[in-house]
């Protein structure tokens, strides 16, 4: 496997971003797969290895080139000057925001001068970087923005699970509105793409429908008769490996085997609830479609247990392990074109 370079963003300083960053980055494992390296602060990470319990070493880098990787010691690309002892755990605040920000800016300007393969990053809080005026209401959105990218496809990867959402941050009324025609078949043609980047030739594609029972012919709603399998159809006619829509209180079940390459989920929760019951520690977020590939953990900054040594560094560990594996995939492909 080819070893991608990959940052790794600090998230909100007052949650506990720096506690699983710093686990992620002591974590043998992770160093075998990639050349990981931190956009933060190592005044934070001092803290956060205080509460750890570890003493790593630390060396501060302008570029990623300057980077040792390796295991033992923190390669730390900061970003500014920051009034450090003013953070505090467990707070939302605007100086957290703004920093957390920064990073993610960082990460993606990296990004788009190839000086990084991917980036994997800790939970940020929603009110914090509203706080400095971030409209975005999260990652997905500021990447897809920042980076000018035509779409920002979500994944969820748990074990054998691909799950893909037509929508994410948005109220339930008007997701069930935006899972029509247009938006599912631009989703599975997205996925189709997307999966044959990293390798999966002629992916089978898995179509969860709205409605109880798939709508039961009608009986239950017609929004698999006018909209889904419609969907469905054009799809198969452009040559994409695509069923459905199937009923989802079954398909998430069945797809744990390995069935299908990859679900369609028609909204946030709809994928969300199946994928965490499952493995709440193991469903990871990858992003598609962006110039390079990012990924994010499964929850977030945990305000409650930051700075007490509660939190487990697993999710974002299998975040970056999860992340080095599909980039080293898209990075193999795109040698042997």
């Amino acid at each position: 496997m080819i070893k991608p370079v990959i940052a790794l963003t600090l998230g909100d300083p007052a949650g506990i971003g720096p506690e699983i960053v710093m686990d992620t980055m002591l974590c043998k494992e992770i160093h075998d797969v990639c050349k990981p390296f931190v956009i933060g602060s190592i005044a934070i990470l001092e803290r956060a290895a205080k509460v750890r319990g570890v003493f790593p070493k630390y060396k501060k880098i302008n570029d990623p080139a300057e980077a040792d990787y390796e295991f033992g010691t923190l390669d730390v690309l900061e970003t500014g000057n920051y009034d450090i002892d003013s953070i505090k755990w467990g707070d939302v605040q605007a100086l957290a925001g703004q920093m957390s920000y920064d990073w993610i800016i960082k990460s993606i300007r990296l990004g788009l001068a190839k000086k990084i393969d991917a980036v994997s990053t800790a939970p940020i809080h929603k009110g914090a970087i509203k706080l400095v005026g971030v409209k975005e209401p999260g990652h997905t959105e500021i990447y897809q923005n920042e980076t000018n990218s035509s779409y920002g496809l979500t994944m969820f990867s748990c074990h054998k699970l691909r799950v893909f959402f037509v929508s994410r941050h948005m109220s339930l009324i008007d997701a069930c509105k935006y899972a029509n025609k247009e938006n599912v078949l631009n989703c599975i043609v997205n996925i189709d793409q997307e999966l044959r980047n990293i390798g999966i030739e002629n992916p089978l594609i898995a179509v969860a429908a709205l409605n109880p029972h798939g709508g039961d012919n009608g009986l239950f709603g017609r929004e698999e008769i006018n909209e889904l399998i419609p969907a469905v159809e054009e799809a198969k006619q452009h040559g994409i490996n695509a069923v459905g829509p199937l009923p989802a209180d079954s398909l998430f079940h069945i797809g744990k085997s390995g069935k299908y390459d990859a679900i369609l989920s028609l909204y946030h929760d709809q994928g969300h609830i199946a994928c965490k019951t499952y493995d709440f520690e193991k469903s990871v977020t990858i992003t598609f479609g962006l110039p390079f590939m990012r990924s994010s953990v499964d929850h977030g900054t945990a305000f409650d247990i930051a700075g007490k040594n509660i939190a487990n560094g697993i999710s974002m560990i299998e975040s970056t392990k999860v992340l080095a594996e599909y980039t080293s995939k898209y990075m193999n492909k795109r040698n042997s074109i």
